[in-house]
């Protein structure tokens, strides 16, 4: 059982992916982060030595924090979050036995630099479906949860990654996007080192509305139509982006915990 302040793996590993999810922390030495520069999803590097001067950008929010073993640094630093206003914990058995028992980890080379706010920056074209949502849940849910998102005219992507110090996807010609018959998210998925049963399912639905081929999965066209219909119910695309986070949200959850559950309900029948 977990001491008060701590939150096991199998907690913070139901939580990942979710709205729920608290912000992670990693403040594993420079040494630690040599041996394995993975980091847990969505986990934010921080030094603890300065903690003073960044602690109090974490006042109100969840904070899970992990060291090697989830001992005196993840501990301490959890400790001076909550002096400073954030309800934080830490994880217990830390980076180590989050590897060991849940192993879901981000690869840091392909996370985009982040602004002097913390945030990754990233742009695509405007009037989103199916790709340009999916993809934007993908890194809010599993690598940033603040990043930012640009949408621009198709033939101005290009110019404002350069003018704004973003990183364009699911535009021809880019690394973040559509390889033969992989879409965009499939690609970030792979890049990330994101691998689980859950997400690969959701890739085949997302692959499928996004391209066309329906039968690839029975879901993929009511993702389709419910892309099609919030993408006529939002002019703003950010509206649109923040509206569609819990379609996806709940397509993750049927992936992860409801794919054997029917429901039949006869008239008449005993409930």
């Amino acid at each position: 059982m977990p001491t008060p302040d701590a939150i096991t793996a199998s907690q913070l590993s139901r939580l990942i992916g979710t709205p729920d999810a608290p912000l992670v922390i990693d403040v594993r030495t420079e040494d630690d982060v040599a041996a394995d520069p993975r980091l847990l999803p969505t986990a934010t590097r921080k030094d603890h030595r300065t903690i003073a001067s960044w602690a109090g950008e974490y006042a109100g929010r969840s904070v899970a924090v992990t060291c090697l073993r989830g001992g005196k640094l993840a501990q301490g630093t959890a400790s001076w979050l909550r002096h400073a206003g954030a309800r934080a914990e830490f994880l217990e058995g830390g980076f180590d036995g989050w590897v060991e028992s849940v192993g879901l980890l981000v690869s840091p080379a392909r996370v985009p630099a982040r602004d002097p706010l913390g945030r990754t920056l990233w742009v695509t074209r405007s009037r989103p479906k199916v790709d340009r949502i999916a993809c934007p849940w993908l890194i809010r849910r599993f690598v940033d949860p603040d990043a930012v998102f640009l949408f621009v005219e198709p033939s101005q992507v290009l110019d404002a990654a350069e003018y704004f110090g973003a990183t364009p996807f699911d535009v021809e010609g880019v690394f973040w996007s559509h390889r033969g018959d992989a879409c965009t998210f499939d690609v970030m998925i792979e890049e990330f080192g994101l691998h689980s049963e859950a997400l690969s399912r959701l890739a085949i639905i997302v692959r499928a509305a996004d391209t066309n081929h329906l039968e690839l999965a029975p879901q993929a066209a009511g993702l389709l139509a419910a892309s099609l219909g919030l993408s006529r119910m939002y002019r703003d695309d950010l509206a649109q982006l923040d509206g569609s986070m819990g379609l996806y949200d709940s397509f993750y959850r049927w992936c992860r915990d409801a794919t054997r559950e029917e429901h039949n309900w006869t008239p008449g029948e005993r409930v």
